[in-house]
């Protein structure tokens, strides 16, 4: 593998369960992908993996079976709408936390096979702040947490940055607010959540702008088929399109942070 390929890695995560996130995954990918990226989003909900559901795709492998050294990582990749490759999860059985020295090993290498063929790794987490979400966390360079406007995602969000700072020094988080109804109401739930941090805790929350509440998100969900494909003019796809514009543009990784080998070796030491 060539040393010099930086690979983005955004984890998106949220806290609680219900924000949104995996569509804003999945369909962040397709936005991206569209972009002319080269995409794969790797399902990292080890307890409920729901991409391949969401999108009515069927998997026959998954991480597991590439750890017990059935198959390799590119017989996992399943192919996704709009040129996404996505890499199932495997069920609640196999912690990643858990895994021995070998499969550590099996998995470094495997996603390292992988690195010259990816520009963006998205790793859509499970709900909570268990140890396997903490785990892909810490992994990522960039943490994208996606909030609604209810009380519980607002305290749910804080409690996962405070963890993340607190026991594991991360100060910068990008904030996405989804099912909102204006970008006035994005920005405010945005300040709600910087009142908090900012009072009691030392880390930079950045506003990478709303999802609107969009009733074409729910058909295309009933259709199994990510919004951006089905109704490419909805306004959230055209949200998801302005939200891929700025990841664009984010800093690449320089060195040796930004190597597939450096996430999945800072996901299995966790």
């Amino acid at each position: 593998m060539s040393k010099a390929h930086p690979v983005q890695v955004i984890a998106v995560s949220g806290g609680k369960g219900g924000v949104g996130k995996s569509n804003v995954s999945v369909n962040l990918g397709i936005a991206l992908a569209q972009k002319g990226r080269r995409v794969v989003l790797l399902d990292a909900d080890l307890g409920l993996a729901n991409i391949d559901v969401l999108l009515g795709l069927t998997a026959n492998h998954n991480l597991a079976d590439v750890l017990a050294g059935e198959c390799d990582i590119r017989d996992v990749l399943v192919d996704g709408p709009g040129g996404i490759k996505i890499v199932p999860a495997s069920s609640g059985t196999q912690k990643m936390t858990q895994l021995s020295a070998m499969e550590h090993a099996g998995l470094i290498n495997a996603f390292s096979e992988l690195g010259d063929q990816i520009d963006v790794l998205i790793v859509d987490t499970a709900a909570g702040i268990s140890e396997s979400v903490v785990s892909f966390l810490r992994a990522s360079q960039e943490l994208l947490l996606v909030v609604c406007d209810e009380p519980t995602s607002i305290t749910d969000a804080y409690a996962l940055i405070k963890l993340m700072n607190r026991d594991y020094g991360v100060n910068r988080f990008r904030i996405l607010a989804n099912q909102v109804r204006t970008e006035q109401e994005g920005r405010h739930l945005f300040n709600k959540l910087t009142r908090v941090t900012e009072r009691f805790l030392d880390v930079a929350l950045q506003y990478t702008g709303m999802v609107p509440y969009d009733e074409a998100v729910k058909k295309a969900v009933q259709r199994q088929r990510a919004v951006l494909d089905a109704y490419p003019r909805a306004k959230a796809s055209l949200a998801i399109r302005a939200l891929a514009d700025q990841v664009d543009n984010w800093p690449l990784p320089s060195s040796p942070r930004g190597h597939l080998e450096f996430f999945v070796e800072r996901l299995v030491e966790a």
